[in-house]
């Protein structure tokens, strides 16, 4: 029997194993160089990308620390916390003013009152002189005659005195005439009521020369009335005085009011100058701008605002400066983000875009491009 051929098939693969590996060999040498290569490419791409963003970034850095031309725009609202507490101080100072020409007025009129008040007591006072010294120099003529006469109503009613001691024994008399029946009693009665008369009329007198003792009194010395009359007189001319100093006061505060309104419109003027009352109140979008103290020189009414690319390159002409806002501001650094100390510009601004860049440059283009 014949053996059957066992190694002739396994032989031939055999012999081809060499082919195959050398080819897959050569592949994978090709895919690892490829790998390799591109590996080295994008490591030389990203060192050059980090150097270049390196000198890009120390370029910026170095630019904006020398350069003195550039200004950061700011975008201020009506609704901002500093245009509203500017808003609301203007408002007070405007209600202040209100209240002071309020005050002024009714102090005017105060004035004019007790003006008028003062012209009056100061024309009673010499009325009320002139009555005084009147008066006296009536009682220095009137006093010694009041006092001749009441000697002399002495003397009558001495006289009058020793008559009625005599009508006692006529009235006597009479009494014993009725009792006789030589008068009747209508002649008693007629008779002694003359005789009562007589010493009414004494009595009356006496009563007289007690009232011309008061008179001589008055007249002689300075009594309780004159003395009210003193009184009188220095209570006006004391009420003339203070009149005198709450209108001299009314005046003084009058003045200091005006003032004072003078200073708070001079104030609000200058107030309405500040580009958070013109953003409170205008209707019209208005552009502003920071720019450090540093960049000052550069910031002058009418000089141009160049907007860049890439915040320094391919500038184009975008406006001009309307008006400098001397007032300082606090803002932050746009690019080192620092707190830097300056002021705000308003713009006018041909491309209203602008006003959202991160700087313009005020005067010439940075870079020459």
């Amino acid at each position: 029997m014949a053996t059957p051929p066992v190694n002739t098939m396994p032989s031939e693969p055999v012999k081809a194993l060499p082919a195959a590996t050398g080819k897959l060999s050569s592949v994978h040498s090709l895919h690892y160089k490829l790998v390799l290569a591109l590996y080295r490419v994008f490591a030389i791409a990203a060192l050059y990308l980090v150097l270049i963003g390196i000198v890009a970034y120390a370029f910026i850095m170095g630019f904006y620390a020398v350069n003195s031309s550039w200004a950061a725009p700011v975008i201020l609202s009506a609704s901002d916390e500093k245009s509203l507490d500017f808003r609301e101080k203007l408002v007070t100072s405007q209600q202040t003013i209100e209240d002071l020409k309020v005050d002024t007025n009714k102090l005017n009129s105060g004035i004019a009152e007790m003006t008028k008040h003062r012209a009056a007591l100061l024309e009673l006072e010499p009325k009320l002189q002139a009555a005084i010294v009147r008066e006296k120099n009536h009682n220095l003529a009137a006093g010694p005659e009041l006092e001749t006469l009441d000697q002399q109503k002495l003397s009558d009613n001495v006289k009058t005195q020793k008559v009625l001691a005599q009508l006692n024994q006529v009235e006597s008399d009479i009494n014993k005439d009725l009792a006789a029946g030589l008068i009747t009693k209508g002649d008693a009665a007629a008779q002694i009521s003359e005789l009562n008369q007589t010493h009414g009329n004494y009595t009356d007198s006496k009563i007289a020369e007690v009232l011309l003792t008061d008179s001589i009194l008055d007249k002689t010395t300075t009594g309780t009335g004159s003395l009210d009359v003193l009184v009188k007189q220095a209570e006006l001319r004391s009420e003339v005085a203070q009149l005198d100093i709450a209108i001299a006061v009314a005046q003084k505060q009058m003045t200091e009011e005006a003032r004072q309104i003078d200073r708070l419109r001079q104030a609000i003027v200058t107030a309405k100058q500040s580009p958070y009352y013109l953003n409170a109140s205008g209707g019209q979008t208005l552009y502003f701008a920071f720019v450090p103290y540093d960049n000052q020189a550069n910031a002058v009414p009418g000089a141009a605002i160049y907007d860049c690319y890439l915040n320094m390159v391919l500038c184009r002409r975008v406006g001009t400066v309307k008006q400098i806002y001397p007032a300082e501001e606090d803002a932050m650094h746009p690019i080192f983000k620092t707190q830097i100390r300056g002021f705000l510009i308003q713009m006018n601004l041909d491309h209203s875009d602008s006003a959202k860049s991160k700087t313009v440059f005020l005067g010439r283009k940075p870079m020459l491009l």
